[in-house]
């Protein structure tokens, strides 16, 4: 038996939808399909304005070109997530001010944002890891206490709220990744959500290569030039036919998840409640998009010899982010260096189980008995918690 870590899900109408995009005669980037999505997106999370991009990485560097990010600001950012988070900041001259995590979650610890904020400290970016939120209330309330942006970091996050609403449209711009690993997918692809109208109409040219295009072609101007900076970060309108195909499907898909992470759940908490390892608990004020399914061990020991043990039992599973503070281009900044000991300890003992729409019982049930086989045999009461 071979259980992948991921297997991209096809809902059967993606070459459809792509062969009407090539039939329709616009292929390239804002064609209909790139609409449909966008709308989508605007109607059923309410969100202002929805520009689709090639990944959430370009989301992100729209986001620090959207916010004029200069040389010297500083952006607050958790050490434990992926490098992307950093570098669209980075990449305009941003200081990146790494936050530690929270001592039971990956998520950043809000209550101490407000010790690493200085005179200039610009951006705050919350991560919503495996898609479940940080506490925006405390994030937003800082933001305006000292005139900051925050850029929701929701890759992970589609269809995942906080107290009721979407996240990705809390904060004054929100990103999201459509990456093969991601609930929906079209492969590669992202988006950027503006959630503060003072951002849309710049956010289109930025989207359009510097220029006003997206204007000429709603006929509200009679013709385009360059205007401003930008890229090309809008995608093809066969990845957007892709994507709309993998939306028509949400409800079905994200129903399929769940029903995975909770056979998941209810298979490892007796484990879970010998203290052996722990597994998430929801905050009250956020909601399971079902986006992975994670555990985080005593011990790297333990990490790395429950890993092996599925991989010679044909299970495919990993750990997760590098602490970015501790990696070899952070290092050679010379910056100064904080201890961030919850980001180690993530970075050292969580371990994500394979996670697709197609996993049947049987495999999950697989996964889970080993699982339980490994910490039979490794379970010595008197071996000392590391953490």
């Amino acid at each position: 038996m071979q259980i992948p870590f991921n297997k991209p899900y096809m809902t059967g109408k993606e070459l459809v939808y792509i062969r009407e995009a090539v039939q329709a005669g616009h292929v390239s980037g804002n064609g209909a399909f790139t609409k449909k999505c966008q709308t989508y997106f605007e109607e059923r999370w309410n969100l202002k304005k929805c520009l689709l991009t090639t990944s959430c990485t370009d989301a992100l560097e729209m986001s620090a070109l959207l916010l004029d990010i200069q040389p010297g600001d500083e952006v607050i950012v958790p050490s434990y997530t992926f490098v992307s988070t950093a570098l669209a900041f980075v990449r305009q001259g941003a200081k990146i001010v790494f936050i530690d995590s929270k001592k039971d979650h990956p998520n950043m610890d809000e209550d101490l944002l407000e010790e690493l904020i200085t005179s200039k400290t610009k951006v705050i970016v919350p991560v919503h890891y495996a898609g479940v939120a940080c506490d925006m209330d405390k994030i937003m309330a800082i933001a305006e206490k000292y005139n900051l942006f925050v850029v929701e970091d929701a890759a992970q996050a589609i269809d995942s709220y906080y107290k009721g609403k979407p996240l990705g449209s809390i904060g004054h711009l929100g990103c999201f990744s459509f990456h093969e690993t991601k609930n929906i997918q079209s492969g590669e692809g992202g988006m950027l959500a503006i959630n503060d109208k003072r951002f849309i109409k710049r956010a289109e040219i930025i989207w359009e290569k510097g220029t006003n295009r997206a204007e000429f072609f709603r006929g509200e101007v009679n013709k385009y030039g360059w205007v401003d900076i930008g890229s090309s970060f809008l995608p093809s309108d066969i990845i957007a036919a892709f994507l709309f195909a993998q939306l028509e499907n949400l409800d079905d898909i994200q129903a399929k998840r769940k029903a995975i992470w909770n056979t998941y759940y209810k298979g490892l908490k007796s484990l879970a409640d010998q203290g052996l390892f722990t597994i998430t608990d929801i905050p009250e004020y956020a909601i399971n998009n079902a986006h992975m399914f994670y555990l985080v061990c005593r011990r790297p020991y333990d990490r790395n010899g429950l890993i092996r043990q599925l991989k010679n039992n044909g299970v495919h599973a990993v750990f997760h982010y590098q602490n970015l503070q501790e990696s070899k281009y952070h290092r050679s900044l010379k910056g100064n260096r904080v201890q961030l000991p919850h980001c180690d300890y993530f970075m050292d003992c969580l371990v994500r189980l394979p996670f697709y729409y197609e996993l049947t019982s049987g495999q999950v049930s697989h996964v889970i008995s080993q699982i339980h086989q490994y910490f039979i045999k490794h379970n010595d009461k008197n071996k000392k918690n590391f953490y």
